[in-house]
Order: C-alpha cells, then structure tokens, then sequence
C-alpha cells in the first residue's frame, strides 16, 4: 500500500505538470488554423493524464478528459478551427482538473457538479446530439459487427510492466465488452540464466465476442499503451483469421484477479457492466509534496559526502598520533598538531561546500511562479476589455521551494492591480499618446546577497494626491499630516485601504495589497513602490536568498549577544555627540551627512539592562528597510559569520522586533532582529527645526 501511495501521488505531481505544459500551450494558441506543434503538446499532456487516472481508478477525471482530448483531436486532425470559445473553454477544463487532482491529493470529494458545467460547455462546441437536445447518441452511429469474433495481438515491450501498466486489469476491462478468450505466446521467454523479472517476455492473442463490441470501445482500453509499451492489432470480424499459437490457451482464473481495483475505463460503452463503487477514502493528512532535483546537483553532493568521509578518516588518527606522542617523549614530536590544522581546514571548506550544496536542492527557478501568470493577465484583462502583453524576464534565477511557495499570492495581487488600476483601457492610452496594448514586465535577478522581483506597467501611474485624499476620507491620516509623497503612496499597503470606487471580484476591498506586504514581510522581505504619474509603476520585491540560513554581523547589547541581518547594514559609525538632536533616551535624531536619522535604543527596546546608555561609548549601526534608515545603538560590534535561522515562533512566542534564533558556536542562544519590524515601529518624527541643511 506504501508503494501504490508513493506511485499515485507521482502521479498526482506528473500531472500537476501537464496542466501547466497545457495552460501554456493554449495561452500561446491563436485562434484560426490550428498549430499542429502546440495542439500535439497540449493533447499528449491530456493523454497522458486520462490514462494515468485509470490506473488508479480516477474514473470522473477519465470521464472529464475524455471530452477534452475528443475537442483536441479534432483540431489536431484538423476538423475543426481553433476559435476564442474554445480557447476559453478548455483553460476552464484545465482549472476543473486542476481542482480534481488537488481534492484526490488532500482525499477529498470531487465538486462533480462544477465539472459537469464545463463539461456540458466542451460538449455544445463539439455538437454532441446530448448537448444540442438531439434524441440520438454517439454511439449509436459507429461501426458493430456482430455475430462474429475480434481478434486482438498484444505485442509488448519488455519495459511495459515497468512503467505501471498491468494486463490483468485490461482483460478484466475487455471482459465488460464481451466473452474474453485469452491465448499467451511463450516464444520469446529466454532461458532461466538470463532470465529478468523485471521484464516481460510473452504475448496474447484474444478472441472478443459480443453483440455490442465496437473498435471504438476496444481501442480505448488500450489507449494508454498503444504505441507506448505495446503494438496493439485488431482485426474486425468480418476479416478476421484464427491465428495458430503453440501455446495453450490460458483463460484468466477467478483467482489470479486482483481484489476490487478500479478497472482502466475512460467510457464504457451503452451495455458495458457499470463499476461497483468504490468506498469513500478515509481523510489523510496533506501530502507533504516533493521537489525535482537535477541529477549534477546530486551528484556534487555525493562528491562532498566523501571527501567529508576522507576528512573525517584523516582526523580519526589525530587522537592516536597525540597519545603516542605524549607516551614517548615529554616534549613530543608535536607535527601532528600541522596535520590537525590542515585537517580542521578541509572539514571547514568541505561542511561550507555541502552546506551550499543541500541549500541548492531547494532551489527553483522563479519560473514556477511566473508561469501563472499569463493566465491571470489573460482572464483579467478579458473581463476588463484591456490589451495587456505580458512580458517575463529572468525566468531561471532561483530560489528557495518555500518562498516561491509564498511568494504566489503577493505577485498574483500586484499584477491584478497593475492591469485593474495602473493599465487604462485602449481609447484612453491612445488619447494619451501611448499604443493601445499596455506592457507589464515581470523581472527577476540578483542584487547584492538578495533577489529582487521587480513588477513594471506602463499604465496612468498611481495618483498621490488621490491616496491622500481618500487616506483622509478613511480616517487612516489626519489632515494636517507630515507625510513625504512616497510615505502617501505607500499607504496602499495599509489594511482595508483602497481607491477602487466600485467593489469587483478583482480588486476594490483593500485587502489585496495588505496582504503583499505582510507575506513578503513573513518571507523576511520588503515591498518598494516608484511611480510616475502618466508613465507608470514599479513594484520592487526584495527577498533573502534562503529562510533557513542568512550571513549575520553578530553584535553585543550589555552581556547579551544579537544577530543583525548583514544584508540590511549600511554602515556603522562611532558617534559625534556634536550631531545628536532631540531629548536623550526619548526623541533622539543623529545628523548623517545630509539627513537626519532616528536613533534606536536597542536595550531599551528588549530590556537588557546592563547595557551601555552614554552614546557616545557604544556604536551605531546604521541600517535601511523599505527605504527608511534608522541607527541602532549598540555596545560593540563583534564577528561575521552564518547562521542557520530557529523560529522563535514556533518554539516559544512571537517576539517583537525578533525575526528568530540561532545557536552561536559556544553554544548560546543569539536573538535575530527583525529589523524591518524594529525601523518602522520606531516612531520618531524629524521636527521642523531639525530638517538639514
């Protein structure tokens, strides 16, 4: 049952693929004469999920596939144009499926009554006698030859049963079709020395009978591996010609079927015996899912793996050369203590390269959050009657699985509010002088130790005079505010704020970008926004490499150590009392060259007492989040070094100002500051009088 579990939920994950290979496709799919290259990719995607489902039993997916892969074959033949409605009604199909296999990974129902709405829709373009009312059924106008026999050859490839599929369950199938006689060849089976039992050897010939056997019918319980697996040949009976086999014939016993299995059936015909159903699955807990890893990644771990090993032999001896050593010689031949260091120095070295190593396992391209989004501009800008091109760049830069994982929702939000409130509809960019097709450009690359994602639309840009008001209106900022324009604009993050006059099911409620920035803030990120009104916005994501380790500035507040995020340091420098403005311990503002920045108490903030409270004895490091600096008072600076990130959080409480844990070499607990959290809770406003020069 473990290995059934393993090979379905391969499944569940190979088809999760498909559907993406075939939302792709019919995204790039013009309407008109079909392009045969992209209908082929689309239909072996649907083909394979629909023969995959049977093995395990999935018959409403069978079903529901099997009308979508009958609409593409029809283009593929080319019977039938590519049109727009059509476009749109497989995308439908492709969610339905979507939503199929999520609800069997987590064992739960199946919405049937959704699936047979998009369904009944692919049926209507097909012409289907059901679907335009007719009295008629398709079967009803193919080919039954009655009265005599079909003969069927299976030729198999000897990797057939190593790619799951299971003869047994295709005669059971064909035994609903009619009386099944099966005959096996043993001509090919070798000898017992060179025999594999992972390989197959024989072949069938069989005979079908029965008043309601179809080609139609019998093809498609082969479907799934004619031609891939096997050579599959039918003869109709009024050709057909008894073969002449050595071997015996060996009907299937009672005894050698499976127990109750759900058959490979994708549609049965009018007579064929229905299937007992099966009984409901027993809720389980979500599968924990899986990640592709590209063998040379594996590779070069193993290669660690060892020299670790050789390493680890080398400094095994040490002990041995030390205790000789101190046995014949007072003063000893202490050589071995060069030996010890250079040992102490590859394990350093090789613990850094397979750190780096199974790090990189975790990473994936951007690629795979990206790739949703075509579909969101197409859906979206239809329901808005906008012409949006979507344009992507730096696909391949990676990151960790967990953070593309939670990093869905934030683009999914900033690129809906792009096309809804930043791209204006076609007449009013051709009044402004622009081309009627607005652009947004999703960009990914690497900045310094981070990744930045970066949002563009060439839309009408975001109006700070209108947030402001509506800030007002709203009670969010009081009118006689001191806000600069780009604090304004960034009260779009703030919860429940929007500017949307009338509430859609695209945007309007004020929860879509309070969310961005709480899931990039979650990620250990920030979220910028530059606009030029009439020109456009820039949504700027910054992101950590990794949520597991980050490099730290290890610093000292009274007799406890912290960990500052190196990325988020701009500088630190001992302070000039000559530049310090503001009450001392309350509202303290430190001249920067040109401007002035809040000074953070970092033991006032988390109550270490014994701490340094003259500033000018201590240092401060000078550090930016989302476009705020602020200085933080500490006592000394010590090291740099890694450190692998503990959740505070779920190992005991939510700290303010805290982003985690780590374990520190001499084994103490060092707190990681959130400084993100830390800068923008500070409030300190820069006074008039102060502002510099």
């Amino acid at each position: 049952m473990d290995m059934m579990e393993t090979f379905r939920q391969t499944y569940l994950e190979e088809s999760f693929e498909g559907l993406d290979l075939m939302e792709t496709g019919l995204l790039n799919l013009p309407p008109g004469v079909p392009d045969n290259e992209k209908i082929n990719e689309i239909f072996r995607a649907a083909h394979s999920i629909k023969g995959g489902s049977g093995t395990f039993g999935f018959s409403e997916i069978a079903g529901f596939t099997h009308v979508l892969e009958t609409l593409l074959d029809e283009m593929r033949d080319g019977r039938r144009e590519v049109t727009q409605e059509s476009i749109d009604a497989m995308l439908a199909a492709v969610d339905i499926l979507r939503d199929m296999l999520t609800k069997l990974q987590n064992h739960e129902p199946i919405d049937e009554a959704r699936a047979a709405e998009v369904q009944n829709q692919m049926e209507v373009i097909l012409g289907s006698a059901e679907a335009e009312g007719g009295g008629g059924n398709s079967e009803e106008v193919e080919v039954v030859a009655t009265g005599g026999d079909w003969m069927i050859q299976i030729l198999p490839e000897k990797e057939l049963l190593q790619t799951g599929n299971e003869p047994l369950r295709i005669f059971r199938e064909l035994e609903t079709l009619g009386d099944l006689i099966v005959k096996v060849g043993l001509d090919n089976l070798p000898d017992l020395a060179t025999f594999d039992p992972e390989s197959l050897y024989i072949k069938w010939e069989l005979t079908l009978s029965g008043d309601s056997v179809t080609e139609d019918a019998i093809k498609e319980v082969f479907e799934w591996i004619d031609g891939d697996g096997a050579e599959i040949i039918i003869t109709a009976p009024a050709v057909a010609e008894k073969p002449v086999m050595e071997s015996v014939p060996e009907p299937i016993k009672d005894e050698d079927k499976p127990p109750e299995t759900p058959a490979i059936k994708v549609k049965a015909p009018k007579k064929a015996k229905k299937a007992a159903a099966a009984p409901a699955a027993k809720a389980a807990p979500k599968q924990e899912g899986s990640i592709r890893v590209d063998l040379s990644k594996i590779d070069q771990m193993v290669n660690l793996v060892g020299e670790l090993v050789i390493t680890q032999s080398m400094l095994s001896q040490f002990g041995e050369y030390a205790e000789e050593a101190s046995d014949n010689n007072a003063e000893g031949d202490f050589s071995w203590v060069d030996k010890l260091k250079e040992g102490l120095t590859h394990l350093e070295r090789h613990t850094r390269e397979l750190q780096e190593s199974v790090m990189n396992i975790r990473m994936l391209p951007v690629s795979f959050a990206f790739n949703r989004m075509p579909r969101i501009v197409h859906d979206v800008s239809q329901k808005l009657g906008k012409d949006i091109d979507l344009v992507m760049d730096g696909e391949g830069t990676e990151l960790d699985k967990t953070m593309l994982e939670q990093l869905t929702d934030p683009l999914v939000h900033i690129v809906r509010n792009s096309i809804d409130h930043g791209i204006e509809i076609p007449d009013v960019r051709i009044a402004a002088g622009k081309p009627a097709m607005g652009t947004v450009k999703m960009a990914a690359f690497h900045q310094g130790g981070n990744i930045m994602i970066q949002i563009t639309d060439d839309g009408a840009g975001i109006n700070h005079e209108v947030i402001e008001a509506k800030a007002i209106e709203k009670g969010v900022i009081e009118e006689d505010h001191n806000l600069t324009r780009d604090e304004i604009i960034n009260l779009i993050f703030h919860a429940g704020f929007s500017t949307a006059d009338v509430v859609s099911d695209i945007s309007g409620r004020g929860v879509g970008m309070d969310v961005v920035r709480r899931n990039i803030k979650g990620l250990g990120g920030s979220v910028d926004v530059k606009t030029k009104l009439g020109e456009g916005s820039v949504f700027t994501i910054s992101l950590p490499l990794t949520l597991a380790i980050l490099d730290g500035q290890l610093c000292t507040v009274g007799s406890q150590t912290f960990v500052f995020p190196l990325l988020s340091i701009i500088e630190s420098i001992q302070v000039d009392p000559a530049l310090v403005k503001g009450v001392p311990g309350e509202r303290e503002l430190y001249k920067l060259r040109d401007s002035y920045i809040p000074v953070i108490r970092l033991h006032k903030k988390l109550g270490v007492e014994d701490a340094k409270k003259d500033l000018s004895d201590g240092l401060l490091v000078v550090v930016e989040s989302s476009g705020q600096r602020a200085g933080i008072f500490v006592d000394d600076l010590l090291g740099q070094q890694q450190v692998v990130i503990k959740s505070l959080e779920n190992n005991f409480m939510k700290i303010a100002g805290v982003a985690g844990a780590t374990i520190l070499g001499d084994g103490s607990v060092s707190l990681i500051l959130d400084v993100m959290e830390t800068v923008s809770s500070h409030k300190s406003p820069v006074p008039a009088s102060l502002n510099a020069a």
